[in-house]
């Protein structure tokens, strides 16, 4: 991915600035905190359902601060949106999903919350669409319906794969969420 930002106030001498991330959203999580997991989650995928593409990159950082960055059309979504929503109904299924098959949460605990999850995490999330629709005052949120299962499912399928081939990282990772409480 790469981003090239031209100031052609003076024509004479236009200035460039180039923002140049080879490997997209996974190079941008590359360069955070120290890691819990060597690895930068990621992946991308495209649904007819939302006529898009969705690519998400994560890890979890030796941080409690949540960082998620989403964007539509390479446009920041400050205000979060369908795309966001959906990321984090993925993320809170795919985790809650393993740790009830570890036994780490019985039948009897509530579900991880979001901010439990989000403690440590960094994310990017982008969303390329045909029709994207913004909301807000600002535009600076997306409200496309169908981006939000997608994403979500995404999200889902890609993170329960690599929890389950990654036990001992999905082990640290897990370490960390606090635990519900009366667990």
């Amino acid at each position: 991915m790469a981003i090239t930002l031209t100031d052609d106030r003076a024509p004479a001498t236009p200035r460039a600035i180039r923002f140049r991330f080879p490997g997209g959203p996974r190079d941008h999580i590359a360069e955070q905190d120290t890691p819990l997991h060597p690895d930068v989650i990621g992946f991308e995928r495209e649904y007819s359902e939302m006529e898009g593409t969705v690519e998400v990159a994560l890890r979890w950082c030796d941080s409690r601060e949540e960082r998620i960055a989403s964007y539509a059309n390479s446009l920041p979504t400050t205000g979060g949106g369908t795309h966001e929503l959906g990321f984090r109904d993925g993320l809170a299924a795919a985790v809650n999903a393993y740790a009830r098959e570890q036994q780490l949460l019985t039948p009897s605990d509530p579900d991880f919350t979001a901010a439990q999850l989000g403690a440590g995490l960094t994310a990017v999330v982008s969303v390329k669409l045909d029709h994207p629709e913004f909301e807000g005052a600002t535009r600076d949120r997306l409200g496309n319906r169908p981006v939000r299962a997608c994403v979500a499912k995404a999200v889902r399928e890609h993170l329960d794969t690599w929890l389950r081939t990654n036990p001992a990282q999905a082990t640290a990772i897990l370490a960390r969420i606090p635990m519900p409480p009366g667990h």
